[in-house]
């Protein structure tokens, strides 16, 4: 299930002439992550002007083009003009209700670029119904604040913090009322939208003592979940499979038969197995247990069985003869292996014993629905890598040395994304006051192994700048033991 999802999200909180808000652009930062958690791809755009508000939303227009699932996140001043709805950019002009209506970005052309965009599900929400000062300047009647009511076309689901006249006071704390209770629900697995907005409503009401209550207005046709379970957005195989400590053997198929040998977890039963496994068994066997035998060859490679270990290096030769959706299947198990223990979890450590050799499968073009398949299981987890496996991104360390004798360099830090990544994994290696860290001696080949291991990059994809030595490929690298260039 292939899930193409794009969002904009905008806070304001600068205003020049209504007063600083406390909590818009947490409120955007927040909601920004938790999108991209869910597999959003998100444009976040803070304090804008009037002209940056129209540039990022002529740019979303542009991105909607080639997803199915457009999102639109707006915190600040928001305001009814003549039954209208306008949201406040940080210089819109707030003399007057005609001078705000031409400073400030119309609801409506929001839902109109969307509506037009295409996509099977849109998506806006509004934290935008503050008090505001400049309309209370404005001498208006209770009835006219806040927000209006609106259209929603077909597949629009519309979100308000507060329903429709009513207003709502900038929050105490990091985030708004309405979109804490937003960042509390908006992750909760398989609950569809609808039922997810009236948890937040639930949520609003009882932190604001019912004088605040979220409204929406939806002519969603289907359903949409921010977070699906890898059971429901993986749909290619059967809970059992990708929980395979659930798999029930049958002794009676062949291919169940390889699954049990595997697990025995000993050498002498696992190697003539493996080497046993032909094209025509792998032809006959069942998507289900492919992935499950895929998942057991990798974990015996790991485990060190040499015949696992050579089916893995040797896998495009030794599936020549398998159907493309069979060996598709023995892949997506060995690349599930890697990252999900046998309950289908995300593995706290991953087992990355053969990962090197797993991912440099990567290179053949005709494997790459596989490698699609992992980065679409792990795109709700993108945050703990440095690129999403299965994807193409290069990723670029540098590597800042001391020279310590003629070859030795003393690995002194790694820089990636312009942030410092080596750090301290193991506090019973910290050395004492005044002593300097133990370190084991690398040469080059195996830094950069260990390097591409930690960072869970493919070597393909991974640039090696050394900042401090011209490389002639006989250096040492001086790593200190306890640390890591791993994701924290």
């Amino acid at each position: 299930m292939s899930r193409r999802l794009t969002a904009l999200v905008i806070g304001n909180a600068a205003y020049k002439q209504a007063g600083v808000l406390t909590n818009p652009t947490n409120d955007a930062e927040d909601i920004a992550a938790k999108l991209a958690t869910c597999g959003f791809t998100v444009s976040k755009a803070i304090d804008c002007s009037i002209l940056e508000m129209d540039q990022a939303l002529k740019r979303y227009k542009k991105s909607l083009a080639d997803n199915d699932v457009g999102l639109f996140f707006f915190a600040g001043h928001g305001m009814q003009i003549e039954g209208e709805n306008y949201l406040a950019a940080i210089d819109t002009d707030t003399a007057g209700e005609d001078e705000a209506k031409y400073s400030s970005l119309p609801l409506n052309r929001v839902i109109e670029v969307m509506e037009k965009a295409g996509t099977s599900t849109n998506i806006i929400v509004l934290d935008a119904c503050r008090n505001n000062p400049f309309e209370r300047a404005w001498q208006r009647s209770a009835a006219t604040r806040g927000l209006a009511p609106v259209y929603a076309p077909k597949g629009t689901l519309i979100a308000f913090a507060t329903s429709p006249g009513q207003v709502a006071d900038d929050g105490k704390g990091r985030n708004g009322a309405y979109t804490a209770a937003l960042l509390q629900h908006i992750e909760t697995p398989d609950c569809s939208i609808e039922n997810m907005f009236k948890r937040v409503r639930n949520t609003l009401s009882a932190a604001t003592r019912s004088k605040q209550i979220s409204w929406e207005h939806t002519s969603l046709s289907g359903e949409f979940f921010f977070n699906l379970s890898l059971g429901v957005r993986i749909d290619t195989y059967s809970d059992t499979a990708l929980s395979d400590g659930l798999f029930v053997l049958d002794e009676a198929k062949t291919s169940h038969q390889l699954v049990r040998k595997l697990k025995s977890h000993t050498w002498p039963t696992q190697n003539p197995a493996v080497d046993g496994f032909t094209a025509e068994a792998a032809n006959r066997a069942s998507a289900d247990a492919l992935f499950v035998i895929g998942r057991n060859i990798y974990q015996a490679a790991c485990g060190g069985s040499n015949s696992a270990s050579a089916y893995l290096r040797e896998f495009v030769a030794r599936t020549q003869k398998v159907k493309p959706e069979k060996r598709k299947a023995l892949l997506d198990g060995m690349l599930f292996e890697v990252f999900y223990d046998p309950k289908a979890q995300l593995r706290k450590t991953l087992k990355s014993g053969k990962f090197l050799d797993l991912f440099a499968l990567q290179l053949h073009k005709k494997l790459a629905p596989s490698f699609e398949f992992i980065a679409e299981c792990l795109l709700p987890d993108a945050g703990r890598f440095y690129t999403l496996p299965g994807k193409k991104h290069t990723v670029v360390v540098d590597v800042v040395t001391k020279k310590n004798g003629a070859a030795n360099h003393i690995l002194e830090s790694l820089h990636c994304g312009g942030a410092s990544i080596l750090r301290l994994e193991d506090p019973d290696y910290a050395p004492e006051p005044g002593e300097q860290p133990r370190r084991e001696k690398l040469d080059l080949a195996r830094f950069e192994t260990r390097l591409a291991e930690q960072m869970v990059v493919p070597a393909h994809l991974l640039t090696i700048n050394y900042q401090s030595f011209q490389s002639h490929g006989g250096e040492r690298i001086m790593f200190p033991y306890g640390w890591t260039a791993q994701m924290p």
